[in-house]
């Protein structure tokens, strides 16, 4: 019982020294930090819910689940989120971007309270290749391009420098987006 105790009161403490709040996947029992950026609640972690399909851990190794999360196919991101939550829109990501470029905040540690704390994932394209883990994090926007392709969100690390992109079409017209078969993290939002 003291154990139990002292878990939670350590978890009390944590919360409240990170400046962030928590959220409890119903579903799994997975508790992810949360953020709140311009009025929206973000989640500052990939998500790790399993799901029946469409739900891949890099490399086939489980040991990438604490701190990476899954990656999903788009057909699955769209509907993984826990109630109440989102998979955002490429123009709810924007929104998220035009915030931190304006702070210069991508890169702070994950126990400042307006970090985002992207986790670098990696992905696995249509082919089933795995790649990028520590280089870069491609999140699914909840944007359809057609039956074959969507918007996504990339956080990459080149030279030690950081760029970010989102493939809009709103933005240019020629974008085609990604193949819905590859494999994204996953960030979901409540309003």
């Amino acid at each position: 019982m003291r154990k139990i105790l002292f878990a939670f009161t350590s978890l009390l403490i944590f919360n409240s020294l990170s400046g962030q709040e928590k959220f409890i996947d119903n579903r799994d029992g997975n508790i992810y930090s949360t953020i709140k950026i311009q009025g929206v609640t973000w989640m500052s972690e990939n998500l790790r819910f399993k799901a029946n399909t469409g739900a891949h851990l890099f490399d086939n190794n489980s040991d990438n689940m604490p701190f990476y999360g899954l990656l999903y196919d788009w057909k699955t991101a769209v509907s993984v989120c826990p109630s109440g939550w989102h998979l955002p829109s490429g123009e709810e990501f924007q929104t998220l971007l035009n915030h931190f470029e304006q702070k210069d905040a991508w890169k702070k540690a994950s126990s400042d309270p307006s970090a985002f704390a992207i986790q670098l994932g990696g992905m696995q394209d249509h082919e089933g290749t795995f790649s990028e883990m520590d280089e870069s994090a491609y999140y699914w926007t909840s944007t359809e391009y057609d039956s074959g392709n969507a918007e996504y969100f990339s956080y990459l690390v080149i030279n030690k420098m950081s760029v970010t992109d989102i493939s809009r079409k709103a933005d240019i017209e020629e974008i085609p987006g990604t193949e819905k078969t590859n494999k994204y993290s996953v960030r979901c939002i409540r309003q």
